[in-house]
């Protein structure tokens, strides 16, 4: 029998501290807005076929495949129709709780509890038969130990993330770390530190990051680069560093309770988180995440990251910017009223988004109600008046529009709410924002074309998120903006 493991590790919740969904309230109040933008699309699930959806990939031939969390494999037909008529082929069973789907060469590469499997139909009857471990070279004996694989990468890695033993310790080998797995089956370390990561998938530029839950050493949940020989925060992995000859164990362990940018300058292999999420205001447990490379198919945000989280049911979005050789960025809403605990999403070749995922019977609160479901957000062709992306420059930011804006609103100074706080670094169980601030905008200046506005500050904290609100901000056309709110995290400021 397959083992159903639970997902105590994954979502970011203390168990002492668990509510019920209807006790998780409204979101950003949005719903209704968005669905002129970003309809949602139910993908019509066959009754009796609990489709707890781990995973996504597209296939060859224009299908979409799904793992699960039961360990099965689905090929479905159908679902980029409008309206959906999918078909649903078992193509392959018996895995276990698979979180990363990647076709190639005519086989599938599913990530799984324990291993990287290569799963193949060589009779060509449409059902795997073939079933090669490519890497087990890690721990596993109980069900916090996740592991989320990535799509291969241009030389035909997969990269995984390995979350702790009990989401606390690292009992077992790896437990903590990414590694790379190699199209002939070796596995590479990359870096340290993790807890309970999720989704794994590069930026525009190529870059591998991975999605990381609240909890101890993570006062939120964060996006965090899988930078090579890296140490990202958690120091219950040190332990392994003897079973990676060509990296040395960091020697310096980081102080509890300090603060991000005081022990990166401490402890030299602190890699930042690239960007944090506020708690509950901007994710509480974010899950798996793709980059929009549909060429403007999916609306004005490509080359951004889209987020789903499980708790909240919600998908986001985040940029990303390497700032003085350090990778950081900003989140913002995005579309809430999902029907479950997203797990997963993955880009439809014709630009639609297809979210999929479940809820548990543990004490994990989700606030979709469904048990299990498979949906697909579809741009109507509408363009909203959005925040698009914010950018750090020397002495302010530059934030960039999806429409024109007004521009004698956008020139005034006091159009721009901006406070900024942090987190504490310790090993604790998340933590409450703090070390607030207020600065000051100065000045604000539109561009020519309406589509920017550079924002002068009179400070900008290193270490700090920085918290944009923009809620007077009218459109060329007078429009209001659909969601106000930016969360810009500051690991560098520029040096010109």
């Amino acid at each position: 029998m397959v083992k159903i493991a639970t997902l105590i590790g994954f979502i970011a919740v203390n168990a002492t501290m668990a509510v019920s969904a209807a006790e998780l309230g409204g979101m950003w109040g949005t719903a209704a807005e968005e669905e002129k933008y970003y309809p949602i699309v139910n993908i019509p699930v066959p009754t009796g076929l609990p489709l707890r959806t781990g995973s996504f990939d597209i296939l060859p031939d224009g299908r979409l495949a799904v793992g699960t969390r039961r360990g099965d494999i689905y090929f479905v037909d159908g679902v980029f129709e409008s309206p959906p008529a999918p078909k649903y082929h078992l193509f392959a069973t018996g895995q276990d709780e698979i979180f990363g789907l990647s076709w190639k060469d005519g086989a599938m590469t599913a990530t799984q509890f324990g291993e990287v499997t290569r799963i193949q139909d060589t009779d060509g009857d449409g059902v795997a038969d073939r079933y090669d471990t490519l890497s087990n070279n890690w721990g596993y004996a109980e069900g916090h130990e996740f592991a989320f694989g990535s799509k291969h990468d241009p030389d035909g890695n997969v990269w995984v993330v390995l979350g702790l033993s009990g989401s606390y310790k690292s009992h077992n080998l790896f437990r903590g770390w990414a590694v790379k797995v190699t199209p002939d089956g070796k596995m590479i370390p990359v870096c340290s530190g993790l807890r309970s990561p999720a989704g794994v998938a590069p930026n525009k530029e190529g870059v591998m990051f991975t999605i990381e839950s609240q909890g101890p050493w993570n006062g939120a949940c964060s996006l965090k680069h899988l930078k090579q020989g890296g140490f990202l925060g958690h120091p219950a992995s040190y332990n392994w560093y003897p079973f990676v000859p060509s990296m040395e164990t960091p020697a310096v362990t980081p102080n509890s309770p300090s603060r991000m940018q005081v022990e990166k300058k401490r402890v030299k292999e602190l890699v930042p988180p690239v960007v944090r999420f506020p708690y509950i205001k901007m994710g509480r447990s974010i899950s798996g995440f793709r980059l929009d490379t549909t060429g403007g198919k999916f609306g004005p945000f490509e080359n951004q990251f889209f987020l789903g989280d499980y708790t909240l049911s919600i998908i986001l979005r985040a940029t990303t910017e390497k700032i003085n050789g350090v990778w950081q960025g900003a989140c913002y809403p995005f579309r809430e009223g999902l029907a479950t605990g997203i797990m997963n999403v993955e880009f439809s070749p014709k630009g639609q988004l297809v979210a999929g995922g479940f809820t548990t019977n543990r004490q994990w609160p989700v606030r979709g109600t469904e048990p299990y479901a498979l949906q697909r957000i579809d741009w109507s062709g509408i363009v909203p008046f959005e925040i698009k992306e914010i950018n750090i420059k020397k002495n302010g930011f530059l934030v960039n529009f999806t429409k024109p804006v007004d521009p004698a609103v956008a020139a005034k100074p006091e159009v721009y709410t901006v406070k900024t706080y942090t987190h504490i670094y310790s090993e604790g169980y998340g933590s409450p924002e703090v070390d607030h601030t207020t600065p000051t905008v100065t000045k604000a200046v539109p561009s020519d074309d309406g589509m920017s506005v550079m924002l002068y500050l009179d400070q900008i904290t290193e270490g700090h998120i920085h918290d944009f609100d923009l809620a007077p901000m009218k459109s060329k056309e007078g429009g209001e903006l659909l969601h106000t709110k930016a969360y810009y995290t500051v690991n560098e400021i520029p040096e010109k």
